[in-house]
């Protein structure tokens, strides 16, 4: 384990003074979350950017951000919320400012249990057995006192799961909100969250789908390769953009970069408790990761 860089030039600027310190400290940064821009995400915030500011109108805009489970929508949008928070002080008074309002679709399409939600992620007092009635008004009236210019619901997907008369209840919702609110929606979910608004002639006119396929080879993943391996703090230059590595990482993950960063992230930390000190192919191997598929193989194994 020689000739390790004394300088760490391989690094993002951001990261370099990091590599220095002590194993646990770079362990405790290669296990934290991290932004990682790449086109279609760059390309999906900067669509949420324009809707943010958009003039108020009679119908207003929508987005519907719809890719497989764990290729990167939360993080999205956890990002865009980030950029939008405003501290209560930074108005200077008491009244609390939320431009960015998240809010997660309930396991079944309750409107109920929706309202709650979103009374819950604005920091509202709720009534026990509120009608529903109560709660629309409720939510409504907060969510103009504190100022919301977008609302983004999440795992709209789940819309899917409920009864005929529930979903239909559900979407009308939206409609609802839509037209009252006057502010932009944004719909995150999987290919089913696409299905839930195309049953809805109304709403998928309302509703522009953001797409965030699978990874496929080429140079949009060659790119998101060369991210990573500048933002683990390593000592030495983790050369993962050749085409042989790419395809391998790519395989190993199927396709999603939620599974990519959680692979990578395996293989550095196995680069430093080894003292590789970089991404390559023995750090990868002792990786402690599973891929999606050798999971459903060890789950099956559990069940015979």
């Amino acid at each position: 384990m020689n000739n390790l860089h004394s300088d760490f030039s391989h690094l993002a600027p951001a990261v370099e003074h990091v590599a220095a310190p002590s194993n646990e400290d770079r362990l405790r940064r290669i296990r934290s979350d991290r932004w990682i821009g790449y086109t279609r995400a760059r390309s999906a915030l900067q669509r949420m950017e324009e809707l943010f500011t958009w003039p108020n109108k009679q119908r207003m805009p929508n987005l519907l951000i719809i890719g497989p489970t764990n290729n990167g929508k939360s993080m999205i949008v956890e990002k865009f919320r980030r950029d939008h928070f405003v501290a209560p002080a930074a108005e200077g008074g008491d009244r609390e400012y939320i431009p960015v309002v998240v809010v997660q679709t309930p396991s079944e399409p309750s409107v109920a249990r929706f309202y709650s939600g979103l009374l819950a992620g604005i920091g509202a007092p709720i009534r026990r057995q509120a009608r529903v009635a109560e709660l629309e008004q409720l939510a409504l009236q907060l969510l103009k006192a504190v100022r919301a210019r977008i609302l983004i619901i999440d795992e709209l997907h789940n819309v899917l799961a409920g009864k005929t008369d529930a979903r239909r209840e559900f979407l009308n919702l939206l409609r609802f909100i839509g037209n009252e609110l006057r502010i932009p929606i944004v719909g995150v979910g999987t290919r089913d969250a696409y299905l839930a608004i195309r049953s809805d002639d109304q709403l998928e006119n309302r509703f522009e789908p953001v797409p965030l396929p699978v990874w496929e080879e080429g140079d949009e993943l060659l790119s998101l390769l060369a991210s990573f391996s500048t933002v683990f703090p390593l000592k030495r230059p983790s050369f993962i953009t050749t085409t042989e590595m790419s395809r391998h990482i790519l395989s190993r993950t199927e396709g999603t970069i939620g599974e990519i960063a959680k692979l990578l992230t395996a293989a550095a930390v196995a680069a430093v408790e080894s003292g590789e000190e970089a991404i390559n192919q023995r750090t990868l191997s002792l990786a402690e990761y599973q891929s999606p598929n050798e999971r459903r193989r060890a789950f099956e194994r559990m069940l015979l």
